[in-house]
C-alpha cells in the first residue's frame, strides 16, 4: 500500500467475496491476482445482512453463508496464502462481525493471519475514533468511506481517521456495475485529494478499463468489485472447475489493469 504515496504510482485494487467457489479456490485466485500484480485485494467477509453491497454481491455474500464458510476458516485461508506470499489483503466486513467477536480479539486474529488492514463500511463516524486507534496499535490500516453526499466538513474527519487511503464511492447508493460514471467525480476525487493531502482510492461502479483510464486520472486507485465477481459465479455457474475459475479471474483483472497509467 505505501507504494501508493511513496512513489506516487496508480494502483487497481480488486474485490473478490472469501469462500466463492470454495476457499481453496479464493486461494487459488489470490495467487493468481497477485501474479498480474495488482496492488492489493478487498477480500469480502461474506454477511446477512448487506450494508452497501448490491445484488451481485449479495449473491456472493448467500452462496458462500449456504455452505456454512465461518470467520475463522476464512482467516484460516489468508493464514495458508500469507506463508508465500505477501500481496496485501484488506479485509472488507461489516462492523458487526468485528464488534461480535471483540474489536481487540478480531485484531489479533486478523494480524495473526496476516491481514493487512480493514475496510468497515457501516463503522459510524461517532465510533471510529476509538476503533481507528486500537486498529493502529495492531498494526494495521483503516481506509473509511468518503460519500459523495457527505459535507466538507465530514470528509475532513472521516480523511483524519481514515489510514493507508481514503476510499472515496464514486455513486451514493450500492455497488455495482454502471455503464457511466458521474461526471463529477473526477473533481470531487481532486479537491478531496488537495484538501486532505491522503491517497485517494475511487470504488462503487467502476467496471472497465476505461473507467480505471478515468479514475486514476485523478485518483491513486480504482476498485473493482461486483464485475470480478459476476465473472466468477458466471464462471462457477458454467460448470468452471477452480482452473477455469482463476483463470476468468486474472484475465478479467489483466484486462481492467490496462486502464493504468503506465
Amino acid at each position: 500500500m505505501k507504494e501508493l504515496t511513496t512513489r506516487g504510482t496508480k494502483g487497481l485494487l480488486p474485490y473478490l467475496t472469501a469462500g466463492l467457489g470454495g476457499l481453496e479456490t479464493t486461494e487459488r485466485i489470490l495467487q493468481g491476482l497477485a501474479e498480474v500484480g495488482v496492488t492489493a485485494v478487498e477480500l469480502g467477509f461474506p454477511y446477512s445482512d448487506p450494508i452497501a453491497d448490491g445484488p451481485t454481491i449479495q449473491s456472493s455474500f448467500t452462496r458462500v453463508l449456504e455452505k456454512g464458510i465461518h470467520v475463522r476458516e476464512i482467516l484460516d485461508m489468508v493464514a495458508r496464502f500469507r506463508r508465500n506470499n505477501q500481496l496485501p489483503l484488506l479485509a472488507m466486513l461489516s462492523y458487526s462481525i468485528v464488534y461480535r467477536l471483540g474489536v481487540d480479539c478480531f485484531l489479533q486474529q486478523a494480524v495473526d493471519a496476516g491481514i493487512d488492514g480493514l475496510i468497515i463500511p457501516d463503522l459510524s463516524l461517532e465510533e471510529a475514533p476509538q476503533v481507528a486507534r486500537q486498529v493502529s496499535e495492531a498494526g494495521l490500516v483503516l481506509p473509511m468511506l468518503v460519500s459523495p453526499a457527505s459535507t466538507p466538513e465530514r470528509r475532513q474527519k472521516i480523511a483524519a481517521l481514515s489510514t493507508g487511503f481514503v476510499y472515496y464511492m464514486s455513486v451514493t447508493g450500492i455497488t455495482g456495475e454502471r455503464n457511466q460514471l458521474p461526471p463529477e467525480l473526477i473533481n470531487n476525487v481532486r479537491q478531496l485529494r488537495q484538501t486532505t493531502g491522503r491517497p485517494v482510492i475511487v470504488g462503487f461502479g467502476i467496471s472497465t478499463a476505461e473507467h480505471v483510464r478515468r479514475v486514476c486520472s485523478e485518483a491513486d486507485g480504482a476498485i473493482i468489485g461486483s464485475a470480478l465477481v459476476r465473472r466468477i459465479m458466471e464462471t462457477q455457474d458454467a460448470g468452471g472447475d477452480t482452473e477455469a475459475i482463476v483463470k476468468a479471474a486474472a484475465e478479467a483483472v489483466s484486462g481492467w489493469m490496462v486502464g493504468l497509467p503506465a
